[in-house]
């Protein structure tokens, strides 16, 4: 384009008034033919046919260029030499639709992140709720409500109390069950001997023998929520050797005389017989509970397992679940989830439903549980002291040895002594602490067979994903590995045996003396030190050849307590028979929901309402502006003449030729 003055005209649209346009706004060949200060203003055409014609009429005391095409009329900007524009002549109306506008993107900015900072803070607010967890009961809180479970063992029996804050409304939430503290913030917690299978021939006093225990409950109780307070007494090991006819008298005599005392929540449902499986399906669901593995999240950094959804539901993301191993005096249990497309037999296979809702998948697990009866620490040892006794004395007779000579015994410490006494024999034994001997006496009693996949007494078990499994292991595997040896925790099986070797060939005065000094922990006692050798022995062969963990494994934790708890079953037991009392809360405020939109609203899912409230701001600008467009659009009036597109800044209108 060529350098003209004031007066210069160019027809429109003519091709010279468009290709001195660059993309900025600027004419081409500004720097040579352009006057120095131009200025331009771009005007909305007033008609279709306006669109395409242009005028430029550059002015030579202006600096800079104004352009204001796709916007209403009196919206212009500035371009300065160095291209950065500014808004000028804007009315108030139009800077509170600016402010609103960017106000509801800095909303939507804000609430996406306090979105994404709920889940990655979720790890500490579950650290959060086990600090609040220790803390002392709140009884004057009247959303909290409480449940009983008494656990009538064959040692003894023990009442705990828990409470769970109202449940908040979220169908995938699991109630926050919570055992109840004291104001010096100790366990509810109490236990009485002995066990209430002693009662068995005099069933009419098994409810003053347990009423102690409720007593106890009953002052941590408010007195207002008793009646709506669960009760359940469940009885274990030493009832179920029981015959039926016994175990159903001392039922029904805790049926009939506890409600006439206690004004507890306590049906017929509510005292039983628990099997060896429920127990272990409750201390699965205890520990997952604590760990927090039953919560769903939609959050892929945390979503490990997915698990497949039916024709009318969508997969489901959640966490992986851990493995329990537990190994008592007489019993030994194991327990851990196996997927849908596992075959396994009925009997040891259990579909556990914590969800509040039957019909729903959510927090459906299927459950791989054994007992093995015989093979806790204790029974072990009676069954290898029997064959340890048969086989000494026929060996003794027949090397013509003295009945009272001395066996040497691979399972005990060095220079240990013990004496066994069957059928009016007595047998001596010393102790040749040979760890490695040890084990190999006790693989008989593992009673395994030869077939695919079988553990301990020949039961079939489900394979193991060994990469991505975890294992918490209680009672002797907690003891075995911290009491003498002081290894508890992550196990590893080199270092378990370079201990346990070690402590077998010790000399027991020199384990004596280390006793008397206190080296060992607080509760470990003589008869520890005696048999943890076979003990360590005996937990190893199940461990890595009963349930077939290689040796390599190294995702087995044992703990007595997890997060400053000890976890028992009764918590998995409480949390399963609940599980329908989350479906009241959920009706309760959805009946709120329909008298209160905003409550139901924002209660779980308040970030959609800021969503909402930007998509509104953002279509009324849009709706605001097109309207304008609308209005500067339409046709001029006959015989009215079109004003120029392009006019400079402080002169009067040009006249434009044809």
């Amino acid at each position: 384009m060529s350098q003209g003055s004031a007066g210069n005209q160019l027809p429109q649209g003519s091709p010279q008034a468009l290709q001195g346009i660059s993309c900025l706004g600027f004419p081409s060949g500004a720097e040579q033919g352009w006057p120095r200060g131009a200025r331009m203003f771009l005007v909305p055409p007033r008609s279709p046919a306006e669109a395409p014609q242009l005028l430029l009429l550059p002015h030579p005391k202006m600096g800079r260029i104004s352009i204001s095409c796709l916007l209403p009329a009196s919206w212009h900007f500035s371009l300065s030499p160095v291209g950065c524009p500014r808004i000028l002549n804007a009315s108030l109306r139009q800077l509170l639709l600016l402010g609103a506008a960017a106000a509801a993107a800095a909303l939507l900015l804000c609430s996406l992140l306090l979105v994404r900072g709920r889940h990655r803070d979720g790890k500490f607010q579950r650290y959060l709720a086990r600090v609040r967890d220790t803390e002392a009961t709140d009884t004057g809180n009247p959303n909290l409500s409480y449940g009983i479970v008494v656990d009538c063992g064959s040692s003894g029996s023990r009442v705990f109390v828990y409470c769970w804050p109202r449940h908040n409304g979220n169908p995938k939430d699991l109630l926050d069950i919570q055992q109840m503290r004291d104001s010096s913030r100790k366990p509810v917690v109490m236990k009485i001997k002995p066990g209430i299978s002693e009662f068995a021939g005099s069933p009419d006093k098994v409810s003053d023998y347990i009423s102690p225990l409720l007593s106890f409950a009953a002052e941590h109780v408010p007195r207002s929520k008793h009646k709506e307070t669960p009760l359940y007494i469940l009885c274990t090991a030493g009832m179920r050797i029981l015959p039926e006819s016994q175990q159903k008298a001392i039922l029904e005599d805790l049926l009939t005389d506890i409600p006439v005392h206690f004004d507890f929540l306590f049906s017929d449902s509510h005292a039983e017989v628990i099997s060896g499986k429920q127990e272990g399906v409750y201390a699965w669901i205890g520990i997952n509970f604590v760990l927090g593995r039953f919560e769903h999240t939609d959050d892929e950094d945390e979503a490990v397992v997915e698990v497949p959804g039916s024709e009318h539901h969508d997969p489901i993301f959640r966490k992986r679940t851990v493995g329990i191993l537990d190994m008592g005096g007489v019993s030994t249990q194991i327990a851990y989830e196996v997927p849908q497309s596992e075959e396994v037999a009925k009997g040891l296979l259990a579909e556990v439903n914590l969800g509040c809702d039957a019909h729903q998948t959510e927090h459906v697990y299927r459950v791989y549980v054994a007992t093995f009866l015989g093979f806790g620490g204790n029974a072990a040892r009676r069954r290898y002291e029997e064959s340890l006794f048969s086989s000494s004395l026929l060996r003794n007779r027949q090397a013509g040895l003295s009945p009272q000579a001395p066996v040497p015994d691979p399972c005990l410490p060095r220079d240990a002594q013990d004496e066994l006494r069957h059928r009016g024999l007595r047998l001596q034994l010393r102790g040749t602490g040979d760890f490695q001997l040890c084990r190999e006496r006790l693989r008989p009693l593992l009673n395994r067979t030869n077939g695919t996949g079988s553990s301990l007494n020949g039961v079939v078990q489900p394979p193991l994903r060994l990469q991505s499994s975890e294992f918490y292991g209680f009672s002797e595997f907690y003891y075995c590995t911290e009491d003498v040896l002081r290894m508890g925790g992550d196990y590893s099986a080199a270092r378990f045996t370079r201990a346990a070797q070690d402590y077998c060939a010790t000399r027991w005065s020199v384990l004596r003396e280390r006793f008397e000094r206190g080296l060992y922990a607080p509760h470990a006692d003589l008869h520890r030190l005696k048999f943890q050798c076979f003990k360590s022995a005996w937990m190893f062969e199940v461990f890595h050849r009963g349930f077939s963990f290689p040796e390599s494994y190294g995702s087995l934790k044992t703990a007595l307590q997890v997060y400053d708890k000890e976890v028992q079953w009764t918590l998995g037991a409480i949390l399963y028979r609940t599980r329908f009392l989350p479906l009241r809360d959920i009706q309760q405020e959805n009946f709120r929901g329909t008298h209160s939109h905003w409550r139901s609203f924002s209660f779980v899912y308040n970030h959609y309402l800021f969503l909402a409230c930007f998509l509104v701001v953002l279509l009324s600008i849009l709706l605001y502006l097109l309207r304008l467009r609308r209005i500067h659009r339409r046709p001029l009036p006959p015989g009215a003449s079109p004003a120029p597109l392009w006019l400079p800044e402080g002169l009067p209108p040009q006249k434009i030729p044809g």
